[in-house]
């Protein structure tokens, strides 16, 4: 066993699993991005005080946080959440409302490890300060459900509530305590009602059951524009299609959500650990920051989870796509530097072997690399000026000979890959040519059946390597 491991509830991604990860936050980049939202990175360390506005109440901020003094004796912690990172941002350089951003990132909690939870998660979410519609709420909520479908989920239940002004949410919580109060609660849940009487709603434990199947609903305390802003966002959310959910019992864990909030579930998971995702509206977490009161919504979609739930349903699976070419050079080792370099300027992919390696352990590591051709390049072909292209698999065609000025465009044909604008490189000489605005144009390749200069073996001995195991996660508050 190895001196150094991961910490418990961390873990390392390795490429066949980050790539997929980079796959899911491009989808959401492209969903996002399309409905004007722009990019945000914030620091992964901020001080304290920043997530302290989520709530002293709140098991994130009591025992979840990692924080701790730096060498400046200053008390900083690592951010558990990305809402109250974004909202001290606005705070700090007073962008021109409305302030619609994405992000993706890593956040940190201490917590049980389990699956779909880490103790390092990542999570993609949007956040909108600065407007104060109900129609917003349905467009933010909107763009989660699409990108549920484009991954191409269909066992994704959305369910909404309303926690109604603060007015509303104060005598809701005060009418809870007193509920509860006598009431069959677990010990644990006993303790959550002290620090956050809302929280107690989440427990699944058996024991808390009934108490929370009779207790008081916060549509019994909404206010008259509260109810009437709920209405609003259920309304367009019937125009849209989008099938929700009245969950009278859905809270959110963080103090600084009211009015509108929402969760996506997934089907295939279980029940206690289904959250996908979550949000709602928060408004006034800006001004507890520094800022001017402005409104706010968003929410988080825990990657891991929603990989978990891909997975159940067999959707969104590892890329799978081959490289382009697999370069095979058994004349030194500096001609597959040129080749390779050309056909990446190109736009396609392609690696090679190092080590000068013999034809035969080349073409092994060709087959293993899963490379759609081989492209090979022996002493004849060097005299000639050519390269030999051989299909990887049985029933791509034949190999053919190909002159180095036509490399590209001949795979890119067999590939049937456009590579309009690609750079134009130069593979030895001549370069290959292009049109006046750079876009790439297909080769033909040289006609006949080749016969590269050193042998050549079978492609495709059974030793093909798939791709690697997909990575699990997690959603906003408790859900991340």
């Amino acid at each position: 066993m190895p001196a150094f491991q991961t910490s418990p509830g961390m873990r390392d991604l390795l490429p066949e699993q980050s790539a997929r990860w980079r796959r899911l936050q491009g989808v959401f980049a492209d969903v996002v991005g399309a409905a004007g939202y722009g990019q945000i990175m914030t620091p992964l360390l901020e001080d304290i005080g920043v997530f302290a506005r989520i709530g002293d109440a709140t098991d994130v901020v009591t025992k979840e946080m990692y924080d701790f003094r730096d060498r400046g004796d200053r008390h900083v912690a690592l951010r558990p959440e990305m809402t109250a990172s974004v909202c001290r941002a606005y705070a700090q350089h007073r962008p021109t409302p409305p302030w619609k951003v994405w992000y993706s990132g890593s956040n940190f909690r201490y917590e049980k490890p389990q699956r779909g939870r880490f103790r390092q998660f990542d999570q993609v979410g949007v956040e909108v300060l600065g407007v104060d519609d109900a129609h917003l709420d349905v467009e933010v909520i909107a763009l989660a459900h699409e990108f549920y479908r484009r991954l191409g989920l269909r066992r994704v239940t959305l369910v909404v509530n309303s926690l109604g002004e603060p007015e509303d949410r104060a005598r809701y919580v005060e009418a809870l305590r007193t509920h509860f109060a006598g009431a069959q609660l677990g010990e644990q849940s006993r303790q959550t009602l002290e620090r956050n009487p809302l929280r107690v709603l989440d427990s699944k434990r058996d024991v808390d059951v009934e108490a929370i199947s009779t207790a008081p609903t916060i549509g019994e305390f909404l206010s008259d524009a509260a109810a009437e802003h709920f209405e609003t966002v259920r309304s367009g959310l019937d125009r849209l299609g989008i099938e929700a959910t009245v969950e009278a019992k859905l809270v959110r864990g963080l103090d600084y959500y009211r009015r509108t909030i929402f969760e996506f579930q997934g089907g295939t998971l279980d029940s206690a650990q289904n959250a996908l995702g979550g949000g709602g509206r928060y408004d006034g977490l800006v001004e507890a920051l520094g800022g001017p009161p402005t409104p706010g919504i968003g929410f988080a979609l825990g990657v891991d989870r929603t990989l978990l739930a891909c997975d159940d349903e067999g959707v969104f699976g590892p890329d799978e796509r081959p490289l382009d070419a697999f370069v095979v050079d058994v004349v030194g080792g500096g001609e597959a530097v040129e080749v390779t370099a050309a056909l990446r300027a190109a736009g396609l992919s392609a690696d090679r072997a190092y080590d000068g390696r013999s034809m035969k352990a080349q073409m092994k590591l060709a087959n293993r690399s899963g490379a759609s051709h081989a492209v090979i390049v022996g002493p004849d072909e060097l005299a000639s000026g050519t390269v030999v292209v051989k299909p990887m698999s049985r029933d791509s065609g034949e190999q053919r000979v190909v002159a180095r000025s036509e490399l590209v465009g001949h795979l890119a044909a067999s590939l049937r890959v456009d590579l309009a604008g690609a750079a134009s490189p130069s593979i030895g000489a001549p370069a290959v040519a292009g049109p006046d605005d750079g876009a790439r144009t297909r080769g033909t390749a040289t006609s006949g059946t080749a016969t590269p200069g050193t042998s050549t073996p079978d492609a495709r001995a059974g030793d093909t390597a798939g791709p690697g195991p997909s990575a699990p996660d997690d959603t906003k508050d408790d859900e991340r």
